[in-house]
């Protein structure tokens, strides 16, 4: 093949660009409110807010709408129908919630060989993980995590250095140490980051599987493959034994994500579980009391120019959609985690990161 034909080729394969956003804000290209509001944010917080929604709406709706609340709850029973309806839904709602717990729980279950083929491969993962960092491998969640993403760091550095040895002059070479520089230090600024995220996160919370999710570990496992193909004339065995090992390294940190993942997962489900049985009680009892006892001679006076009556269902109605408030805070952080990590190893699914 002639010089030219043969730099056509190269440059064909080549990016121009080898580095990329990191941070998983960045790559979606969505703005932080959002962002924060389905990820970041405690889920109580959240489950808050979208409570304050439900009762300025309902309290707005009762003072703007004709006709008058009032006169719509005399009329009527209108009361007796809204709480009652929330008492069938409540009862149903947390029954479900209960078989999701099960079904989390049963994933735990099984016989004894099963449990120890689970044992056999956690082990076996731990055993690759320690080769890979030249040391124990940690069984905080955080740290190790941390220690994977460290151990590619070290990696590129020894990439980089390997490369920098070269010495034919060619521009083919030129290229490649310019493309190895920007990636590294793409690479190292980014473990930096996360690394610096996970030292001291507790599992349980969302901080370590955020923080693992910055890590944008597929761009990185393409580039040492695109790397390693495109100038597969222009390197040596040294260079492709130190590209091989930083992308055994990267390969390491998706199922160990992927696991990561999966533990809060099933965390989040279980307290989710927990929170939505606690909130029931209160509700039940609150939409018990309203459907019951409550009509148009219960509250009679007014508060702001709104009739305490008015006040007093709007503050009901939020307490009883409470449990339904918890579970959609909850399924928009764990949907928006799926939906992100759907894919694992270098595909690129979002148009943003392409």
């Amino acid at each position: 093949m002639s010089e030219t034909a043969l730099g056509s080729e190269r440059s064909a394969g080549r990016e121009s660009d080898v580095s990329t956003e990191n941070t998983m804000r960045s790559r979606a290209g969505e703005n932080r409110l959002k962002l924060w509001l389905l990820l970041g944010a405690n889920r109580l917080i959240v489950t808050g807010v979208l409570a304050a929604l439900v009762f300025v709406a309902f309290l707005l709706a009762g003072v703007f709408l004709l006709p008058p609340f009032t006169q719509t709850v005399a009329s009527g029973d209108v009361l007796d129908t809204l709480f009652t309806t929330m008492i069938s839904a409540l009862i149903t709602g947390v029954t479900l919630v209960v078989t999701i717990s099960q079904l989390v729980i049963s994933q735990e279950n099984g016989p004894l060989g099963d449990q120890r083929e689970r044992m056999s491969n956690a082990l076996d993962f731990r055993t690759y993980t320690g080769e890979l960092i030249g040391t124990t491998t940690p069984a905080d969640p955080s740290a190790f995590l941390a220690s994977i993403v460290e151990a590619s760091a070290k990696r590129a550095e020894k990439l980089r250095g390997l490369v920098d040895g070269l010495d034919s002059g060619s521009d083919a070479e030129e290229d490649l140490k310019r493309e190895v520089d920007e990636f590294v230090d793409s690479l190292v600024e980014n473990a930096d980051v996360v690394g610096d995220r996970l030292d001291g996160a507790t599992f349980g919370s969302f901080d370590v599987l955020h923080a693992a999710l910055d890590y944008n570990y597929s761009w990185k496992m393409f580039q040492t493959e695109r790397l390693r193909d495109v100038y597969a004339d222009d390197i040596d065995e040294n260079v492709r034994r130190a590209l091989d090992d930083l992308h055994s390294s990267l390969a390491m940190f998706g199922p160990a994500r992927e696991h990561v993942k999966t533990l809060y997962f099933q965390w989040a489900l279980i307290d989710l579980s927990q929170l939505i049985v606690y909130a029931a009680v209160p509700a039940l009892v609150v939409a018990a009391v309203m459907a019951t006892f409550v009509d148009t001679a219960t509250f009679t006076g007014a508060t702001f120019g709104v009739t305490d009556l008015l006040w007093v269902t709007a503050a009901a109605f939020t307490v009883t959609v409470v449990p339904f408030l918890l579970f959609i805070a909850y399924v928009l952080r764990v949907a928006t985690i799926a939906k992100r990590t759907l894919a694992i190893g270098p595909l690129i699914l979002r148009d943003s990161q392409r």
